[in-house]
């Protein structure tokens, strides 16, 4: 019998030879991950194999790269992947952990129930506490604050964030809320915004979390950028990052030229409706985006050229101007799914 798949998608991968990062089609077996060049492949560019292999999440060891987590094999090779978002990595770690734990108890991996138990476990379970803090009516609420003559947007302070742990019932006391903070920071649920907080991180002390109403941080996944004395053109540039994140990942877009198909991170945001894409293997600009704001957006069975498409899960943007874009889906669930979020937000949005 075939190893039963686990979970499947982009990942961006680190080279073992010439160490540059490319979008790679990831596959996850029972006894060991395989990664493509394209979805499409029939044989794997590389198989690593997960009995005995140990993994490290967060991977911090290339700075500015967020969502990076290492596997190390038994012959102490180190493979290193990139995620698009958080929840998106630590989905892949959560699975790839269990799978190594039931290769090691000669168990068949199997999903539990994710219903949780009314008491809280021993070991406080951070990812369910960073959604907790994300949530819009009862989390953390995010604010556009000043400092130095900077503006801070989508962010809140770090005597705020200890104030929503003790008040939820979260911790017992300030200095728990403290510590429990502080592993947030470290694993990569919050980060730090402006000198002050980024000083405390950078520093020797024994909290990196500041308790401090002077301290900024921001959600990973937010939308957060901060503005200092800036010129009219700026201002309109930046207004399509205002808008909240509704939904975030790797999709492959057809090029309007060469008509290519490449692997594009894509991050949609509401009010005002924007789809930006980004090169996955790194840059912190965009590469485009499309002002979604009245645009019409359909499933496709056809390539551009009318001819019957060999790719499957294909969908069409057609903006306000007339500008078509031709995107591609891992599956059907995920076409459909950026299908309501488009729509919704290209109904909302400004």
């Amino acid at each position: 019998m075939e190893p039963k798949r686990i979970r499947e998608g982009y990942l961006v991968k680190r080279g073992s030879v010439f160490n540059t990062w490319k979008p790679m089609w990831v596959v996850l077996l029972e006894d060991g991950i395989e990664f493509y060049k394209k979805k499409s492949d029939n044989s794997p560019k590389g198989m690593i194999p997960l009995k005995g292999s140990t993994l490290t999440s967060p991977c911090q060891d290339f700075g500015k790269r967020m969502f990076v987590f290492k596997i190390t094999t038994t012959k102490q090779q180190d493979h290193f992947f990139q995620a698009a978002f958080l929840e998106e990595r630590d989905a892949w770690v959560r699975d790839m952990k269990k799978a190594i734990k039931c290769i090691e108890g000669g168990q068949k991996f199997a999903r539990k129930s994710t219903r949780r138990s009314i008491r809280l476990p021993e070991t406080v379970d951070l990812g369910a506490l960073y959604l907790s803090m994300k949530d819009t009516e009862k989390g953390i609420k995010e604010l556009n604050l000043e400092k130095d003559k900077k503006i801070f947007n989508h962010c809140f302070t770090g005597n705020c964030v200890i104030d929503w742990l003790v008040s939820n019932k979260s911790v017992r006391n300030r200095q728990e809320g403290l510590m429990i903070a502080s592993s947030l920071l470290n694993e990569g649920y919050l980060q730090p915004a402006g000198e002050l907080s980024k000083n405390a991180v950078d520093g020797t002390a024994e909290n990196p979390f500041l308790d401090n109403p002077d301290a900024f941080y921001y959600f990973p996944d937010s939308g957060f950028f901060c503005e200092e004395n800036s010129s009219d053109d700026d201002v309109i540039l930046k207004e399509e990052f205002r808008g909240v994140v509704i939904k975030q990942g790797c999709l492959l877009k057809q090029g309007h030229r060469r008509k290519n198909w490449k692997v594009r991170k894509f991050i949609l945001r509401e009010d005002p409706a924007y789809l930006h894409y980004y090169d996955p293997a790194g840059g912190e600009d965009p590469l485009g985006a499309i002002h979604l704001r009245g645009c019409v957006v359909t499933s496709v069975e056809s390539n551009p050229d009318g001819r019957k498409s060999e790719e499957e899960n294909l969908f069409e943007i057609i903006t306000a101007d007339e500008v078509h874009y031709f995107l591609q889906a891992a599956t059907a669930k995920e076409r459909t799914e950026w299908i309501k979020a488009i729509q919704v937000a290209s109904r909302t949005g400004k």
